[in-house]
């Protein structure tokens, strides 16, 4: 429930107000030096500060109080912790009688029974990707391969040259929106994932829906591909390296890695709490009533996404690239 992975297994712990979340990681490669500079690195790209982000601004300084000696990885669990220290949780305390329209307030009640710390969207919350970040990071730093994403859409923006003006106008509607983030993945080699059940495209499936507010997401040509014909979508091979011409199954077939470039689309949904009024069912006066969600949250959560999936899919290589080790 709250771990990913076989060889290169992550859990995750903590809530958005409690003091600390937090991560363990398992099977960081014995003698790795991880380069803690790239891990802050990652963590400052999600941390907000630009047009339409929150104002909550975590540190995110973590302690590793494991799975490190003299520098470098021992092969045991590495565990890492993030404090945190700027939370004002009275923000939520009418959201007990009163659920979020898109938040997971209702869904949590009925199946913790009452019990969910509901402060911050508690264990929903996008202040758990911190610790994933981290995890991800690590995790690059092990495999051979190159990571990059870009921001393509936000909302009905596709120049990000004008994004903040953008971002402001839709701030000052008391709105939000959402986007789509391109995550690439370069010097692939062949044979990473393992079908039926473990296939590569199966796996990043899986770890991008489990990322708060991802609604989609799209491996290479993705949903545009309905309109080619067979002959239009299939990737020509160039050369014996397993070099295609074109590129629509974004590095993948039949579940394993191709060689070609990881291509990664992925829809993250318009910030659920906004600045405007909204309307939801009161569960105390049994009626439907206007209310304000109150709290800090970012108009545009996707401007902080992008290294969260990109260190998201890292994770998920990291694992599946130890696999891939057994046919070695």
């Amino acid at each position: 429930m709250n771990s990913f992975g076989t060889l290169f297994k992550i859990t995750l712990y903590g809530e958005s107000h409690q003091d600390a979340i937090g991560i363990v990681i398992d099977g960081v490669t014995p003698g790795l030096k991880i380069n803690w500079d790239k891990v802050r690195n990652d963590l400052a790209l999600r941390r907000p500060g630009a047009v339409g982000t929150t104002p909550r601004v975590e540190k995110d300084e973590f302690e590793v109080t494991s799975g490190i000696f003299n520098g470098h990885a021992t092969g045991s669990p590495i565990h890492l912790m993030i404090r945190n220290e700027n939370v004002i949780s009275k923000d939520y305390t009418h959201l007990r009688k009163q659920p979020r329209p898109g938040h997971a307030d209702y869904v949590a009640s009925i199946k913790y029974k009452g019990f969910q710390d509901y402060r911050g969207g508690g264990r929903f919350s996008g202040r758990l990707t911190a610790p994933i970040v981290a995890a991800g990071s690590i995790a690059k730093q092990m495999l051979p391969f190159k990571f990059s994403h870009q921001l393509i859409q936000v909302g009905s923006e596709t120049n990000m040259d004008n994004l903040d003006a953008y971002l402001k106008k839709v701030a000052e509607q008391g709105e939000s929106v959402g986007g789509i983030v391109e995550v690439r993945v370069s010097d692939m080699i062949v044979g990473i994932g393992e079908p039926m059940f473990e296939k590569l495209d199966a796996k990043i499936g899986q770890m991008m829906f489990s990322i708060p507010a991802v609604k989609g997401v799209e491996i290479g040509t993705g949903f545009s591909g309905a309109t080619k014909f067979g002959s239009e979508f299939n990737d020509v091979y160039e050369d014996a390296t397993g070099k295609t011409l074109t590129n629509h199954s974004g590095g993948v077939s039949g579940g394993i890695s191709n060689g070609n470039d990881l291509v990664i689309k992925v829809f993250v949904k318009p910030t659920s709490s906004i600045g405007k009024s909204q309307t939801s069912f009161n569960l105390e006066t049994q009626k439907k009533e206007t209310f304000e969600v109150g709290g800090r949250h970012d108009t545009a959560i996707v401007r902080r996404v992008g290294i969260v999936l990109e260190n998201a899919i890292a994770i998920v290589l990291a694992d599946l690239y130890l696999w891939s080790k057994a046919y070695l």
